[in-house]
């Protein structure tokens, strides 16, 4: 069936606003994580100024990858795949426009106060109320805009690369708005409105779920949508999708207590967030294999096409990543690991190898349809990023593995009369060579979206400005 819809179809302005600016801030973001993690190479570099100390630009950092490349990607993803998916435009050119200058806004204020040592101290919330109320805003608009265009749909079907969007913004809003409840003294200092062990409770399940909604469920929407479409093949199990949805948002939410072993939680809470970790392989497990098994027949594309090779190999990063946490959160496990380097190398197996894996090979399958092209401008390129991308996580994962391991031993080795071993500082040197192999790791993943800047700016530069309209305004719903 080929009938072609309506004219005018999709919105797909906003959409090419989104995935160019997830590739500058995916820059900008990636090459300050180089930076930080030089300066721990070389102290020096923090030029003994407040403002470009570590502890000020790390929480920098951490908003730029996650909030402003990633939260781009979804962005830009969601809305592109919700319109074809429904085969019907955003419910509001408006509304849809005031998230994206919305969104930029809130990046914005995150790159003026963090510096200035305007922050909360809560890990991924840092920014002040005046910021984290625009982000409400910005973001209670996005549901709307995004439901909307659900209700309005042309399709009976919800396609299930929705729901998991859907559940990602849902929850996304519910926590945001739970964990920043707090009371302002001054425009840019506020204290939390919960004290203590249920501060740190709430924070951590906030914490963990902005890992597990906004960095997994989002992206998962984008997997089930990009894999089939690049691999030119139908996901293999629908009903394990759904199976593999309905578990994930009822276990997940549970998960973040193993941030708060040996504290001053409850045990109880403890041993739940580490019960629910464990049971939590399960559903991750499932949409890997899933997203995997989509390629039965057509594995042989893997050999020319860097796009899906992107998208595949950061399924296999989403199956590392999620095998290792719930081992991660058995209380024995977390008595080596937790305050170490191997928590970092873990984040970032997550966020280098699967967020922002399936985020690039998704903004390479959509430039082209968005800017009216048959293709990028260089599949070289392509290759070239994806094997940037791949060598640079490698050495970044191992590296903090190796670290991790290291000063979990070191710190809990004993004498005989049992006075520790080693110093902080011993351990520290010890660290030193894990530290310039990890921001060499992050060298290449950041040169890599170098050549993607390039890539994209050539393939937009080539783009004619009616054919990319025409590709906007047009679409056939067997393309579907």
């Amino acid at each position: 069936m080929s009938t072609a819809i309506s004219p005018t179809a999709y919105n797909y302005k906003v959409v090419r606003q989104f995935a160019i600016m997830t590739v500058v801030w995916g820059i900008l973001g990636m090459g300050l994580g180089v930076f930080i993690a030089s300066q721990l190479v070389w102290p020096e570099l923090n030029f003994d100024l407040p403002w470009t100390t570590f502890g000020r630009l790390r929480p920098l950092h951490t908003n730029l990858v996650i909030f402003a490349f990633g939260g781009c990607a979804l962005f830009a993803t969601s809305y592109y795949v919700v319109q074809r998916t429904c085969q019907t435009r955003l419910i509001s050119d408006s509304l849809a426009a005031f998230t994206f200058w919305g969104w930029q806004a809130v990046i914005i204020g995150a790159i003026v106060t963090l510096p200035m040592g305007f922050t909360t101290t809560k890990e991924y919330a840092e920014l002040e109320w005046p910021l984290a109320i625009l982000l409400a805003i910005v973001w209670v608009t996005y549901g709307l805009v995004f439901f909307g265009t659900i209700v309005k749909r042309k399709t009976k079907h919800i396609y299930v690369g929705n729901w998991f969007y859907g559940a990602f913004i849902v929850v996304t809003a519910m926590l945001h708005i739970v964990n920043h409840a707090s009371l302002p003294v001054s425009f840019f200092k506020s204290y939390s409105a919960y004290s203590g062990a249920t501060d740190a409770m709430i924070q951590w399940w906030y914490g963990h779920n902005a890992v597990g909604f906004f960095l997994t469920t989002g992206f998962l929407g984008m997997m089930y949508y990009f894999v089939p479409k690049q691999a030119e093949r139908p996901i293999y199990s629908y009903r394990l999708s759904i199976v593999h949805f309905w578990a994930l948002i009822t276990l997940y939410i549970w998960a973040g207590p193993h941030h708060l072993h040996y504290t001053a939680l409850p045990d109880w809470a403890q041993s739940l967030g580490m019960a629910m970790s464990i049971i939590l392989l399960a559903p991750s497990w499932g949409g890997m294999i899933n997203g995997m098994m989509t390629l039965s027949g057509a594995w042989h594309k893997l050999r020319t096409d860097p796009i899906l090779r992107f998208l595949v190999v950061s399924l296999a990063f989403y199956g590392m990543s999620t095998f290792e946490g719930p081992m991660m959160a058995i209380k024995t496990v977390n008595s080596l690991s937790h305050y170490t380097d191997w928590t970092i190398g873990h984040v970032h197996a997550g966020a280098l190898g699967w967020v922002a894996m399936i985020s690039i090979g998704a903004i390479y399958h959509m430039i082209p349809k968005l800017f009216g092209r048959a293709q990028m401008h260089s599949t070289g390129l392509i290759n070239a990023h994806f094997w940037l991308a791949t060598i640079g996580t490698v050495l970044y994962i191992a590296s903090m593995w190796v670290n991790g391991i290291t000063q979990g031993l070191m710190w809990r080795a004993i004498n005989d009369d049992g006075t520790l071993t080693y110093s902080f500082v011993e351990a520290l040197q010890a660290s030193h060579p894990g530290f310039i192999v990890r921001a060499l790791g992050g060298a290449f993943f950041a040169s890599g979206m170098l050549l993607m800047a390039y890539n994209v700016y050539r393939t937009v530069r080539a783009s004619d400005p009616a054919e990319a309209e025409a590709a906007a305004k047009i679409a056939v719903v067997g393309a579907h």
